[in-house]
């Protein structure tokens, strides 16, 4: 949890190593951007660490008599969504949502001499709009909060966010761009006093923006901070990797993949699909390959996606979802379902 002037940390954890948790805070907030003495200051925030040991009831419920044979960390549905409205196969929306947070951290971090006055507080949305065959059809209005110091006057806030962030995003979608969309930048106006200054945060709770941006469900679990026994994070890149898939192979344009869990229980209790009408097969028939060619216990997951050796910090910048480098992200067994 962050606020302003302090970081504090929470959570249950079984190990035997020893972590330098003010160090590894400290780090973070600065690789953000907090460098400047603005309520939230890397060298001089306050840590305070309350991590205390994992519940050997949760302990023994996730373990079986064989250490190999893990049981699901907790209860509850995860999904997976894929569509063919991007290279990436994600929402359009939310992929230029997502571009353009990024690349509103490219632009500060190369004004080196901190010419345009951004700050690290950032936020975006996109409304696209669709035609009835459920394809996207043009931009129709894009929202950035960009953060910027005391004393910038608001217009030329404005025009360094539309001229250095917004129109470079926007050149990428030009299929899209029939005619302006509407801009709201900074509509609030001054935008001064931002990050855990000004808003309390608690991490992984903005779990649709870290997912597919209100395009598919959620069950509601956050992702971050979990290890991977946890199926609110593994079972949900799982659910991700084999939707990418299902679209991939063209067994449809858009699919929702369900799983659901029970705590102390390895299999899933329930597997879904919805394709939306945009199937080539029958969705009953993906389902059954779906069981076929995937281990969906959690130590199937976890050893096919790897995820006792990922490292999960990048997961925290620009979603869980949509970036190659992740392995929920690969389509490799794309022609195996096919």
């Amino acid at each position: 949890l962050v606020t302003e002037g302090m970081c504090f940390l929470a959570g249950e954890i079984s190990t035997k190593c020893w972590v330098d948790f003010n160090k590894i805070v400290r780090e973070t907030v600065k690789d953000i951007g907090y460098i400047h003495d603005s309520g939230f200051l890397y060298s001089s925030i306050a840590v305070f660490n309350a991590i205390h040991d994992q519940s050997d009831q949760i302990a023994k419920g996730t373990k079986g008599e064989d250490p190999e044979d893990t049981k699901a960390g907790d209860q509850g549905m995860m999904f997976g969504y894929a569509t063919r409205e991007t290279p990436e196969l994600m929402p359009l929306p939310l992929a230029i949502a997502h571009a353009l947070t990024n690349e509103t951290r490219l632009v500060r971090e190369n004004d080196k001499d901190d010419v345009l006055g951004l700050r690290p507080d950032a936020k975006s949305q996109v409304s696209v709009e669709y035609g009835p065959d459920g394809r996207p059809v043009r931009i129709n209005t894009v929202v950035l909060s960009q953060q910027h110091v005391e004393g910038m006057n608001l217009e030329e806030v404005k025009a360094s966010v539309m001229t250095r962030i917004i129109r470079p995003v926007l050149a990428r979608y030009e299929q899209y761009m029939d005619g302006e969309p509407e801009f709201h930048i900074n509509p609030t106006g001054k935008f001064v006093i931002g990050g855990p200054q000004g808003d309390t945060g608690v991490t992984g709770r903005k779990i649709i923006v870290d997912t597919y941006g209100g395009m598919a469900p959620h069950g509601g679990g956050a992702f971050s901070g979990k290890d991977p026994t946890k199926v609110d994070r593994s079972a949900a890149y799982m659910a991700r990797h084999i939707a990418k898939n299902v679209v991939a192979a063209g067994l449809a344009d858009r699919c929702v993949l369900q799983l659901a869990y029970a705590i102390g229980v390895a299999e899933p209790v329930a597997v879904n699909v919805e394709t939306f009408g945009t199937e080539t097969v029958d969705p009953e028939r993906i389902v059954g390959k779906i069981r076929d060619t995937y281990d969906l216990t959690p130590d199937g997951i976890i050893d096919y996606l790897g995820l006792w050796n990922m490292k999960y910090l990048p997961t925290a910048k620009n979603g869980h979802f949509g970036n190659s480098a992740f392995p929920w992200e690969s389509t490799e067994k794309a022609d195996g379902l096919k």
